[in-house]
């Protein structure tokens, strides 16, 4: 239990049995009343952000999220293997919680999974990736006034968009929020 004065960015609360982490929150003293806290929340499971109002000195339970450096070793039949690399347990997570983090996902590259009660959440990956392109059009230049585009396939099978002077076989910076190009490697 804490008290919402006790707030801060990226704790985990559970509300009504479900988890919300804390985005944002600000203590407002409007000129008459009490006190309220406006937080930003994120469901943790659905990603879902909404705007939520508490009166100031409510008590609210918060959730033990424990977040472990871990390595992706390989994807089997049934989801996506990991190992812990304090303690080198694995742990296999289905598809449905790693989500599109499996476009940016190679062997033996390290992610921070958040884990509650023993039981995987989510997966947060580095801002950036390096990947290899394995296939691409060879690009034209030509009759265009500024820089063009082009689509390729990296080497998790996600296709991307890259300038022209991009060809098969060289790495490149992908940003694993979005999926966008950011430069070569």
């Amino acid at each position: 239990m804490a008290s919402t004065n006790d707030l801060k960015n990226g704790m985990v609360l559970d509300l009504d049995g479900q988890l919300w982490q804390v985005l944002w929150f600000q203590h407002h003293k409007p000129g008459k009343g009490n006190t309220v806290v406006r937080t930003k929340l994120k469901h943790v499971l659905s990603g879902k952000v909404v705007d939520r109002t508490f009166n100031s000195d409510t008590k609210v339970d918060t959730a033990n999220v424990d977040r472990r450096e871990m390595q992706y070793l390989y994807h089997d039949g049934d989801g996506y293997v990991f190992m812990d690399t304090s303690t080198y347990d694995q742990l296999t997570i289905g598809d449905d919680i790693v989500g599109d983090a499996k476009n940016f996902m190679l062997e033996n590259q390290l992610a921070t999974v958040a884990l509650h009660a023993g039981n995987p959440l989510y997966i947060d990956l580095p801002a950036a990736v390096e990947l290899e392109v394995t296939y691409t059009e060879p690009g034209l230049q030509g009759d265009r006034s500024t820089g063009g585009t082009k689509p390729a396939t990296v080497e998790t099978g996600l296709q991307i968009q890259v300038p022209l002077f991009i060809t098969t076989g060289e790495r490149v910076k992908v940003d694993t929020r979005d999926g966008s190009y950011l430069g070569r490697v």
